[in-house]
């Protein structure tokens, strides 16, 4: 394991615990290109009122505004949380080479943060992901991070 990929995916828990101070949801992505930082999202969908707005998608939004293409590929997203099915979409579609997450679903399930009903319900799985999905240890615990259990943002 790089100390790099770990570096980017505190960043990436740093901006999830920030934006869950601010009445947001514990979660948030960096996106970068070559070892840069290109963009970082935070779930908004408190704020916005639109459930679209997941970190990973901020970031890949951000990032595609900011590069003048839809095209990721070199780009790897670290993310606080396992990806949903949509997100996970956008990234395969927009090139992202990698994603690096600090919690899964077992872990957020008891906050109420896990995506793998929306696995089910779409009959996918992730048995054989469409790239390369890898955990990483980032220190602190789930409940650190997404609060007293059954506190749900």
């Amino acid at each position: 394991m790089s100390s790099h990929h770990e570096k980017m995916l505190h960043q990436a828990v740093q901006l999830a615990q920030e934006n869950r101070e601010r009445g947001g949801r514990p979660f948030g992505a960096v996106l970068a290109i070559d070892n840069e930082v290109i963009a970082v999202g935070v779930n908004n969908i408190v704020h916005s009122h639109d459930p679209t707005t997941h970190a990973e998608m901020e970031a890949i939004r951000s990032a595609s505004q900011r590069l003048g293409r839809p095209n990721l590929k070199g780009s790897v997203i670290y993310a606080s949380g396992h990806p949903c099915p949509m997100c996970l979409a956008a990234m395969v579609l927009t090139g992202v080479d990698a994603v690096y997450y600090a919690f899964d679903n077992k872990d957020a399930a008891p906050y109420g943060f896990s995506s793998d009903a929306a696995y089910q319900a779409l009959n996918l799985s992730l048995l054989s992901p469409p790239l390369p999905l890898v955990r990483l240890d980032v220190g602190i615990t789930a409940a650190q991070l997404y609060g007293a259990q059954g506190e749900c943002a």
